[in-house]
């Protein structure tokens, strides 16, 4: 359904069973490391039944009282890209400045909260009021605007940011990168995570203020989470440490049943989901 241009997933074929990272519960199991009752987190088909042969990409989740749904989110690849992001691509300072949009989604609202426990000032972008408000009111972001709403994307950045820029954490690409190029300060440092703006776009945008990666002394670099696998079990036990002391929270948009997968699914790329999507085919 779309092409492979060296994406880390394989693209959908028709007919096929979709693909997704989920939490499920293993009914029987030639594996020795898997158990019947055992819950598991990783890659599974978008059905109720899953017959699983590659279990290189599974974990056994521990049982306490996280939300399964975390496993999928929080404690989870977006989560897990959201730390490794931040901490080894970012390499933050204290008292940064921190830009992120797609700030309220499954990956930003983690990072813009890891930003401020490092002790930096945040500001978010989103694309409706309410997600907007939430990103101050809930998730402690310094600031935070509506970029459907600005004119001038430079000069909002300039308003939030009037002495620029040093860690700008890209999950949407297009012309919000290329007002984040213009305001970026000298050794900043640019994560690009997504391109959720270019996801549908036959002819994608280019972006034009590159020079100033050359003049800023500016760090621009894509990632995967798989590239720091080896940080997981840190991860895993920083996060649910902040998450169990009430310093993060983490907001999912719950759908139920399997039958709402396709609205689900279509929904993230047109905005309407506040924060992790996540899909709920049967209660635990």
């Amino acid at each position: 359904m779309r092409n492979f241009t060296g994406s880390y997933l394989p693209p959908f074929v028709p007919g096929e069973v979709i693909e997704g990272f989920g939490v499920s519960k293993v009914l029987d199991s030639d594996y020795p490391d898997f158990k019947p009752g055992d819950i598991i987190s990783g890659f599974t088909g978008w059905e109720e039944y899953s017959l699983i042969y590659n279990t290189e990409q599974l974990r056994k989740t521990q049982a306490d009282d996280m939300p399964l749904s975390y496993h999928v989110g929080l404690l989870g690849m977006p989560g897990f890209t959201a730390y490794a992001g931040f901490y080894e691509v970012c390499t933050p300072k204290r008292g940064d400045y921190v830009f992120v949009s797609a700030a309220s989604g499954a990956v930003g609202q983690l990072v813009g909260q890891l930003a401020k426990l490092h002790g930096c000032y945040v500001v978010g972008c989103a694309g409706t009021k309410q997600k907007v408000d939430i990103l101050k009111s809930k998730l402690g972001f310094d600031g935070a605007f509506n970029y459907k709403e600005e004119v001038d994307l430079d000069k909002a950045l300039k308003r939030h940011f009037p002495e620029g820029i040093d860690i700008y954490f890209d999950n949407v690409g297009g012309s919000i990168l290329d007002a984040a190029l213009l305001n970026m300060r000298i050794h900043g440092r640019i994560a690009i995570c997504g391109m959720v703006s270019q996801q549908s776009l036959s002819n994608p945008q280019g972006i034009h203020n590159l020079f100033q990666l050359i003049t800023k002394r500016v760090k621009m670099q894509g990632f995967l989470q798989s590239d720091y696998l080896h940080l997981f079990p840190r991860f895993l036990e920083d996060v649910t440490s902040l998450y169990k002391q009430g310093n993060i929270t983490y907001l999912e948009d719950m759908n139920e049943g399997l039958e709402s997968g396709p609205s689900a699914f279509v929904g993230l790329f047109s905005g309407r989901n506040m924060g992790k999507q996540v899909i709920r085919v049967a209660h635990h």
